[in-house]
This record gives C-alpha cells, structure tokens and sequence, in this order.
C-alpha cells in the first residue's frame, strides 16, 4: 500500500515519520511532531470505532472482539469501547 501521489500524509504518517527521523530533528520540529500526537490519536480513534462498528455489525461477539484487542474479558471491551464512543461524540 503505498500514498496517492496527490493524497496528503496522515498526522499518523507523519508522526511515525518524525519518530524515524528523530535522531536528525530540530527541538523546534520535535515539538511540531508532538503537536500533531492529538491528530493522530483522533485519526486512530475514528479507525478504531469504525472497525468495531464493522466487526459487530457482522455479527463478531464482544468475547471474539476482547480476545483480538487484548482485553480480559468483553465487559472491560465493551467499557473501553462505550468510552471511546462518548469521546468521539464530545469531539468538535
């Protein structure tokens, strides 16, 4: 998978980008790389969300679904997730 040459870089690309190049940046560029981190995260969020929606809606279990991500039960999935859900909700 490569970018569309007329397609912008994520905040997500370009943080990874700076943490490889890390060791050649600015203070001034560090702290730019740092300012997208919440970019980033709500650009990983809205994947998040949007792949749970997909998983559930084909009919994945909150057990199947805690399994894959690493929770230890699906009650802590579904608290993670109804968390993030009121978080993208309060997002402008």
């Amino acid at each position: 998978w490569q970018h569309e040459a007329d397609t912008a870089p994520s905040a997500v690309d370009l943080s990874q980008y700076a943490l490889w190049r890390s060791s050649e940046l600015t203070r001034d560029e560090l702290l730019g790389a740092l300012s997208l981190l919440p970019a980033a995260r709500s650009e990983t969020e809205s994947v998040e969300v949007g792949l749970l929606f997909v998983a559930r809606s084909e009919g994945l279990t909150w057990a199947q679904i805690a399994e894959a991500m690493g929770f230890r039960s699906p009650q802590a999935c579904q608290q993670y997730v109804n968390r993030l859900s009121a978080r993208r909700d309060r997002q402008p």
